[in-house]
């Protein structure tokens, strides 16, 4: 079982648990049922913390996790991917080298992928130079590409 200090987070044993699903929504920006999908899918490190009445209690390190998690996704990383990065985790850090070529690898496709933003962001910033440029001088368009 993975630790919080190999997920990256620090416990405070003040804090552990105490967080509820509303909470834990407001504080990692996800829904509720987000935030049960990604325990359903396997992405968290741990099982959620039970309360008595069986309500999910999240503790400080499960939302340090969920807020990883959510950059992954939100960089594009496959469910998969996360997957198999959170057992990397869980499975300790004799895992560290597969963990570090997992993250490599997604950290490359995401350079490529913003290169391509940047080239297509320039053109539609040319085309807004034209279409402010033409607007200024009054000029009808002339180019059939609007």
């Amino acid at each position: 079982m993975a630790t919080a200090t190999t997920a990256g987070v620090t416990p405070d044993p003040g804090t552990l648990g105490t967080h509820s699903i509303a909470d834990a929504a407001r504080e990692t920006g996800l829904s509720p049922d987000a935030l049960r999908y990604y325990e359903r899918e396997g992405l968290l490190l741990q099982p959620v913390d039970r309360a008595s009445s069986s309500h999910r209690r999240y503790s400080d390190v499960d939302l340090g996790w969920i807020r990883l998690v959510t950059k992954l996704r939100g960089t594009g990383m496959p469910i998969r991917s996360v997957r198999e990065y959170a057992a990397l985790v869980r499975a300790g850090e004799h895992t560290e080298p597969a963990r570090l070529e997992l993250l490599e690898e997604h950290r490359d496709r995401v350079l490529t992928q913003l290169r391509e933003t940047r080239r297509n962001l320039e053109a539609i910033e040319h085309k807004i130079g034209i279409y402010r440029e033409r607007a200024d001088c009054g000029a009808p368009e002339r180019s059939v590409t609007r």
